[in-house]
Formats: C-alpha cells, sequence, structure tokens
C-alpha cells in the first residue's frame, strides 16, 4: 500500500513540475514578444 502512496505522489509531483515548466516557458515567451525591438 505504501509503494502505491509513494508511485501517486512521485506521479503527482511530477504532473505539477511539468505545468510549472510550460507555464514559466509561456511566460517567458510572452515577455520576449513584449519586449521585442522588432515589434515596436
Amino acid at each position: 500500500m505504501k509503494k502505491i502512496v509513494m508511485v501517486l505522489l512521485a506521479v503527482g509531483g511530477a504532473l505539477v513540475a511539468r505545468r510549472k515548466l510550460e507555464e514559466s516557458k509561456a511566460e517567458q515567451a510572452l515577455w520576449a514578444q513584449a519586449t521585442d525591438p522588432l515589434n515596436s
């Protein structure tokens, strides 16, 4: 039972980390677009 809980926690942690990474990439792309001197 403990192994199942640990696996579920690991999977949950990986999903949270992946979501944070995608949000970070999206925000970085937004800033790159907003600060691009060619768009001025």
